[in-house]
């Protein structure tokens, strides 16, 4: 079973940056496919970013593209999240996931991290 542990959340101004990062382990083969998702206060849990780690073929929910990149790590089995030009409603308690089919939709149905919070202040 894939083994997700997420890092680099907290609080920034509206216009910051942040960076998350995730590091899978505990799997014989490393998953297809690896993520975030984030879910804000009273609303559903939404695919932000995956990465096909096999090619590095990248997926972003429209919200984010060109403000969001994520990246890969493969010596460190680590997966990167930066945020740059962060608005008040990027904010959320962000998973990390994985799951053996790759994109946004697809990550929600996979394995997730035990997630961590990104505040955006206006």
């Amino acid at each position: 079973q894939v083994q997700l542990v997420d890092s680099g959340g907290g609080s920034v101004q509206a216009g910051g940056s942040l960076r998350l990062s995730c590091v899978a382990s505990g799997a014989t083969q490393r998953p297809n496919c690896v993520g975030w998702l984030r879910q804000a206060p009273g609303k559903e849990r939404e695919g932000v970013a995956a990465i096909y780690v096999g090619d590095g073929t990248t997926h972003y929910v429209d919200s984010v593209k060109g403000r969001f990149t994520i990246s890969q790590d493969n010596d460190k089995n680590t997966v990167y999240l930066q945020m740059n030009s962060l608005k008040p409603e990027d904010t959320g308690m962000y998973y990390c996931a994985a799951s053996p089919v790759c994109g946004t939709v697809a990550l929600r149905s996979g394995y997730l991290g035990p997630g961590i919070q990104v505040t955006v202040s206006s």
